[in-house]
């Protein structure tokens, strides 16, 4: 009995093949090009979404803090008479929003700015000093000669947070049950005036 030798792929079935993998390849090219689409809209999304959770977050937290603060600082002399969510600073001749508080209470003599942070950081303590010299010039610039004095208010108050708050002349409110109370302050302290 004869043995045949078997004869090898031809040239044509090695170049279907090769034409066969370069197509699967194109169609995978495609489908990661899909994928990769599908994942960035899919992040902006969750990105916005994000957001909007965040600044209902917010929310809750300024109507937590909010009704109390009128009659806690009248205990403490201030006589505010009036109070004010998410108030605006706007530059008249460009329409910028200059800086925003989340809480402003305001007498004849004072104003009380009002930050409030879910889990309030070092870093909003700068921001609010930052935001108290932007009130200060916009009041220069308006004829108000009132002094503006600041407090930060966290839902969770870190001791370092609360301590550094204190030391950069601000109130600290805590989130004590269902209400907000005004952190206890050194016997000498008083609050920084802008």
């Amino acid at each position: 009995m004869a043995v045949r030798p078997q004869m090898g792929l031809t040239f044509e079935q090695i170049w279907a093949t090769i034409q066969r993998i370069a197509e699967k390849h194109e169609e995978l090219a495609g489908q990661h090009k899909d994928t990769e689409r599908f994942l960035k809209e899919s992040k902006r999304e969750l990105n916005q979404a994000m957001g909007k959770l965040s600044d209902r977050f917010g929310e809750l937290a300024e109507r937590l803090v909010s009704p109390g603060l009128l009659r806690k600082f009248n205990a403490l002399g201030y006589a505010f008479g009036k109070s004010g969510p998410r108030v605006k600073y706007e530059d008249i001749n460009t329409g910028n929003i200059l800086a925003e508080v989340d809480v402003l209470l305001e007498n004849d003599g004072c104003a009380l700015a009002v930050e409030i942070k879910t889990h309030p950081s070092v870093e909003d303590g700068d921001g609010h000093v930052k935001r108290m010299e932007i009130l200060r010039a916009y009041a220069d610039a308006h004829n108000d000669k009132r002094d503006y004095i600041g407090a930060i208010a966290g839902g969770i108050m870190r001791g370092c947070v609360k301590g550094y708050a204190l030391k950069r002349g601000f109130f600290a409110l805590e989130q004590s049950g269902d209400t907000m109370d005004i952190a206890a302050t050194p016997e000498a302290w008083k609050p920084r005036k802008w």
